[in-house]
């Protein structure tokens, strides 16, 4: 019998807390080399806690997580620091040193993990540069760019060591729906230019429909579905349609445990 193909991220069983609460429950998820994976899901499902136990920024209760082959949750530092030179990370706000210039900036993990003459790196960083429309902005301040080209410029330094896995956290957000759109044209551009994989977590459904191969989404720690464009349009899951159309949740009170939680502080 032949085995299933290993994905470059495999997760098994993660389960989360913080403190007592459980946020993540027994999350399973798949992510094959060369994809555009979405994370989606309201505020308090879980998606920015499972980006950063993706990130080996937390570590889970339970469970398994496999980033291209490294097991992130048991690995040694020096293993778990070579797979980061791999992998890059484009935060909501582009998350630039305020202190230092656009080029600094980008320039910075290329000083920090390799061994490459000032020459080379000048010319990677005018050719990261060139890449996301900031030809001739590298010596600017971070204050001096808009919102737009402060996450091209954070995404420039992210794929500046040319990684096999790009992690972009909320892509769209604070964004005008024409620099929403080009930057949704610049995932799929570095996805094809550069054979990355890609994962985006997001609340953006046009962004999110636009960019995925398949899409994850999150509903109170647990998964709900996953699939394409197509099988996320048409589940037949109350709180998917209820996602896509932006209609409320219709939540039944129970009246006793309503008192109860008032009187006791207790669910």
């Amino acid at each position: 019998m032949t085995s299933a193909p290993q994905g470059i991220i495999e997760v098994k069983g993660l389960v989360s807390h913080y403190g007592k609460r459980k946020i993540l429950k027994n999350v399973d998820l798949s992510v094959q080399k060369g994809e555009i994976r979405v994370i989606m899901g309201g505020s308090g499902s879980g998606k920015s806690t499972l980006l950063n136990h993706l990130l080996a920024l937390l570590k889970p209760t339970s469970g398994s997580i496999f980033v291209d082959g490294v097991d992130v949750v048991n690995t040694d530092r020096k293993t778990l620091s070579k797979l980061r030179q791999k992998t890059g990370v484009a935060f909501q706000s582009g998350a630039l040193f305020s202190s230092m210039t656009v080029g600094e900036n980008i320039k910075l993990p290329l000083k920090r993990h390799t061994r490459l003459d000032d020459h080379t790196i000048d010319i990677m960083t005018r050719l990261k540069l060139e890449l996301m429309n900031l030809a001739g902005f590298e010596d600017l301040m971070p204050s001096e760019l808009s919102g737009g080209m402060l996450k091209r410029a954070g995404l420039a330094r992210a794929v500046i060591m040319d990684p096999k896995l790009l992690f972009f956290d909320e892509p769209s957000a604070g964004l005008d729906p024409v620099t929403a759109v080009e930057l949704d044209e610049l995932i799929l551009k570095l996805r094809d230019a550069m054979n990355m994989t890609v994962v985006v977590v997001t609340h953006e459904l046009e962004s999110a429909f636009k960019i995925a191969d398949k899409i994850t989404v999150l509903f109170d720690g647990e998964i709900a579905i996953t699939g394409t464009v197509d099988e996320i349009k048409n589940s037949r899951d109350e709180r998917i349609q209820n996602l896509i159309n932006r209609r409320p949740r219709n939540e039944t009170v129970d009246a006793e445990q309503y008192i109860k939680r008032l009187t006791t502080g207790k669910n």
